[in-house]
């Protein structure tokens, strides 16, 4: 069984169904799942500041692309809350405030910066901050219910593209822990299973935070699919016996050319995959592409040293070792089979699949 504990009451959980809500907005409260206790403990907190909401962000609390940026924008709307502001030019001031604080925890992102702007662009077009309030809420909730429906078409368009019997690997959580709910590469798994087809999974550990080991093969277990756990090193193994069909992961950031920025490790299992002749795949929605930048443009955010040089507290390195702990790489087009979203599935040109894609191609 797993506990839940919310505020002072603790709750029983026999399961978690693939619904479960990662964050959600209750009474004027952001309520999340605390994903650093995964799995040991299903506990869930609450948060009626934004800056708690910003540390939240930061320190892993919540994660996955979407998931941040639907808690990004419950955050403005926990400002939009505390604002005591009566016009609205110190309203958008302290909007603008908040909007800085909460971009600054994961630069990387892109979804983050989209679900904040999406939030200001509701504020700046109010009259009256009474108002505005309740229509920044209302937009936020909106993006909550949305990110599932998105998450559930990207699951059916990524479904076809698997078969009966396929093994699949997949890298960090790109599941319902990362989402609102349901998933992106875990919902193109979901979907793919609930479309009849027996599928198997392998998930990487994805150290150094273990999303792989603490989140997917949690989620996946807790759902019934059978699911495998391997090192992150044991990739190449896997593949070179025959143990892997194909590959999906998640993304947090898709340039218009098809470059992806994900987990560290991704790009490694792309390469992997490319040289044993596995289609390696990528599911995301429309957020998540970024349209104007190049790869130089894009900042890869540097994690703190002591998710390298210690497990679960304890320390596995010598003191005053130097430590590089990038959160992202990226995998370039040519090692894409194609990338999966709620509006179809782009192929190689990504140039020209990506802008069709977004309705500006022929």
């Amino acid at each position: 069984m797993v506990y839940s504990t919310v505020g002072a009451t603790k709750i029983m959980e026999t399961r978690i169904h693939p619904s479960l809500r990662t964050v959600e907005w209750k009474d004027n409260t952001v309520v999340m799942v605390d994903q650093t206790k995964l799995p040991n403990e299903l506990v869930y907190v609450k948060y009626t500041d934004y800056k708690d909401v910003a540390e939240a962000i930061r320190n892993l609390v919540v994660r996955g692309a979407p998931a941040i940026g639907v808690s990004g924008a419950f955050g403005l709307a926990l400002a939009a809350l505390g604002s005591k502001a009566s016009g609205m030019e110190d309203f958008l001031k302290d909007m603008e405030q908040a909007r800085k604080i909460l971009f600054e925890t994961r630069p990387t992102a892109v979804n983050l910066a989209w679900g904040l702007e999406r939030i200001m662009n509701v504020a700046r077009m109010g009259k009256d901050p009474v108002e505005t309030r309740k229509k920044v809420i209302e937009e936020a909730k909106k993006m909550a219910e949305e990110d599932i429906e998105i998450n559930m078409r990207m699951g059916k368009n990524g479904s076809q593209l698997f078969s009966d019997n396929d093994t699949i690997m997949t890298h960090c959580n790109a599941g319902a822990l990362a989402t609102v709910a349901y998933g992106t590469a875990l919902g193109v798994i979901r979907a793919t299973k609930e479309s009849g087809k027996k599928i198997r999974v392998i998930a990487t550990e994805t150290r150094p935070v273990m999303q792989g080991s603490r989140l997917t093969a949690f989620e996946l277990k807790h759902d019934g699919i059978d699911v495998s756990l391997i090192p992150d090193t044991a990739v190449g193994y896997s593949m070179a016996n025959g143990l892997v069909s194909k590959v999906i992961v998640g993304a947090d950031r898709i340039l218009r050319t098809g470059h992806v920025y994900n987990k560290i490790g991704t790009y490694q299992v792309a390469l992997m995959a490319k040289q044993h002749g596995i289609p390696f795949y990528v599911a995301a929605p429309l957020s998540t592409f970024d349209m104007k930048s190049t790869p130089k443009d894009v900042v890869i955010e540097q994690r703190k040293a002591s998710e390298v040089t210690g497990v679960a507290g304890r320390k596995t390195a010598p003191d005053d070792i130097n430590v590089i702990n990038p959160a992202f790489d990226m995998t370039p087009p040519e090692l894409i089979a194609g990338i999966i979203t709620e509006a179809g599935v782009a192929r190689p040109p990504f140039e020209e699949s990506i802008k069709k894609l977004f309705g500006q191609g022929p």
